[in-house]
């Protein structure tokens, strides 16, 4: 029996659910309550909470017309998420217990179906649990995504076996159990993320609720694009925002790799790599052109496919990341091992302080454990032994930060910026400013780099001094004006990406007057609060795609290749879908920035787009 408008009472009060579903024995008693009117999941969850408290419904669904959500109420305050509600013919712990594996994650996905974001859910988890549990939100946020991500992994290359990130039905201590032993499995498969003596500190109950929350999330994706926001979140709550570091969103990193074409054959860093985007995404663009060799598509799910070994290679001798924020490198050396099928060069180092690289090696036994083997093929890229100074990179990407001075004339006396005309050291130098001098001599001649910048550093008269620097010793490619709202809600600062290739008589010959490749960034992807705006359709894989103008966005995926075993009708289907969806997304989108500088580099015949 379905009631609307239904009177629940609070003391002498009367108050009206939207919808309410009655039990089908206690035909009086309230099992599902619906709530449709209120636009916004907090405030509508907090209705629904307070009519289930009050009849004792064992269910809630909330609802605003684009988004739903389904709860189940455990006690007063806890509401668990769950996938649906039950169809007639089934009970609550029927719909948990049903086998569910990767290929039914992929349909349930909410962030699909929900069109929600995991940077709300967990913002949704912390108010709900996480604030009141007595644990480090970061850590066990941490933990939760972790094991998932290990969970949904196995799943991806078993299509046969049963997830274990769920809820089917447990109490909540053979649930922790549960996820526990899932844990020990991760940190054995990926290790140095996390000691291998660290336990999930939540209690069953609380643990019991996030389980609920994500496990209907699908966290493997085409770019790993759908943790990046959490962590993102996450971090800059905890640490990174104090040092004026912010994650670069992904879409300006694509715009960098895409304008920079990095090869196969060539080595890459990014010397503040926060979560790392530039290196995982620079794998993705180099693995994309590998595979379109080799005649093999990557799926939606390219970040859980098993890597060809020429893949493998590539990520363990030609990719790199350093960073001097603890947590942030964790972060990106798990998003790195993962991306990179158990390899990674992510480093835990102050880039900018590497006399000292050396020193605090060769004293930090736990450092050696997690980091040596990167740090020895890191070596194995200097310019010129014993020394850390110069090395021989190809491409080198970063977003360094742009907060805070340099103060120590230990260090301002190794950079040719950090000391005054008279040779003697500055007082103090802006950290962005060192990082320019430093990305340089991680460079080989003829390499090239994407930096972001304040954009005061191309237009301050004090400033001068610095671009005449950057003019000495390379070619200035390009500059891309970054929209304002590109780094909110965390910063409004404006920033362009400085594009640069260092001199070199072969790859790029010094002359005095040469093209510069100038663009302003016009569409705001996200709103002045700093949300993202989206295009109003989901792409080809049904994932939301930011709106912006850096590059063509190709909603539509990439053209299909003809598989060995795929037989001609499958192909035919298969390319009349991909034609659809290109008539589908025609009129949304257009070439960028990235194709207009592309479509220059090679007008310049730049070494690196030469054809």
């Amino acid at each position: 029996m379905i009631k609307i408008e239904f009177g629940v009472h609070f003391g002498r009060e009367v108050k009206r659910a939207d919808i309410v579903i009655m039990d089908k024995i206690q035909i009086t008693t309230p099992y599902i309550i619906i709530e449709v009117k209120k636009p916004k999941l907090k405030d509508g969850k907090e209705q629904l909470k307070s009519y289930c408290n009050a009849t004792g419904a064992t269910m809630a669904v909330w609802c605003n017309g684009k988004e739903i959500s389904y709860y189940h109420r455990k006690d007063p305050n806890y509401f668990e998420s769950i996938p649906n509600i039950p169809a007639s013919n089934q009970t609550l712990p029927d719909l948990l217990k049903v086998k569910f594996t990767f290929d039914d994650l992929i349909k349930e996905d909410i962030l699909k179906s929900q069109k929600r974001s995991l940077k709300n859910l967990v913002t949704e988890m912390e108010d709900e649990v996480l604030a009141n549990a007595g644990v480090d939100v970061f850590e066990e946020c941490f933990k939760l995504i972790f094991i998932k991500l290990f969970d949904e992994l196995e799943g991806a290359r078993d299509r046969t076996k049963s997830l274990e990130f769920r809820n089917y039905g447990e109490s909540d201590s053979e649930l922790k159990q549960k996820i526990e032993k899932l844990f020990d499995k991760a940190k054995k498969k990926w290790e140095g993320v996390f000691n291998n003596d660290e336990k999930i500190k939540l209690s069953p109950s609380h643990l019991s609720v996030c389980i609920s929350s994500l496990q209907n999330v699908k966290l493997f994706n085409s770019n790993l694009e759908v943790i990046d926001d959490a962590f993102e979140y996450l971090v800059n709550k905890s640490s990174k925002g104090e040092k004026g570091q912010y994650f670069t969103p992904r879409y300006v990193i694509d715009m960098c790799v895409k304008m920079l074409n990095p090869k196969k054959d060539e080595s890459m860093i990014d010397t503040a790599s926060g979560s790392c985007g530039f290196p995982i995404h620079t794998c993705f663009y180099v693995w994309r052109s590998i595979y379109k060799e080799r005649g093999i598509e990557a799926s939606h799910l390219f970040t859980a496919q098993e890597k060809i070994s020429e893949c493998q290679d590539y990520v363990k001798e030609k990719v790199f990341g350093i960073d001097f924020d603890e947590k942030s490198v964790r972060v990106s050396k798990m998003l790195n091992l993962i991306a990179g099928d158990g390899h990674t060069n992510v480093l835990y180092l102050n880039s900018i302080d590497f006399d000292r690289w050396d020193e605090w090696v060769k004293d930090d036994e736990d450092w050696q454990d997690v980091y040596f083997e990167g740090f020895k093929r890191l070596k194995n890229l200097r310019a010129t032994k014993n020394q850390n100074r110069d090395f021989n990179f190809d491409v080198l990407m970063a977003n360094p930060p742009f907060a805070g001075d340099i103060k120590e004339s230990r260090i301002l006396a190794r950079y040719e910026l950090g000391k005054k005309e008279n040779g003697k050291p500055q007082s103090k130098v802006g950290r962005d400013i060192l990082f320019i001098e430093r990305n340089l001599d991680i460079l080989k001649p003829g390499g090239r780099m994407a930096i972001v910048l304040p954009q005061g550093r191309f237009n301050n008269s004090s400033d001068k001094y610095i671009r005449e620097f950057i003019a000495q010793k390379a070619r200035i490619l390009a500059v891309v004006g970054l929209h304002g709202n590109v780094f909110k809600p965390h910063t409004g600062t404006k920033t362009s990406v400085l594009f640069l290739q260092k001199w070199d008589d072969k790859l790029c010959p010094k002359c005095e007057d040469y093209n510069i490749f100038f663009a302003t960034m016009s569409e705001p992807s996200k709103d002045n609060s700093g949300e993202k705006i989206y295009y109003p359709l989901l792409d080809s894989h049904d994932h939301l795609v930011v709106k912006h103008d850096l590059f063509h966005p190709h909603l539509e995926g990439d053209e299909p290749i003809k598989q060995k075993d795929e037989s001609q009708e499958e192909f035919d289907r298969r390319i009349q879908e991909y034609r659809l969806n290109v008539e589908k997304y025609k009129d949304l989108q257009k070439d960028g920035i990235a194709e207009a500088f592309i479509e220059f580099a090679k007008a310049e015949n730049l070494s690196f787009w030469k054809e």
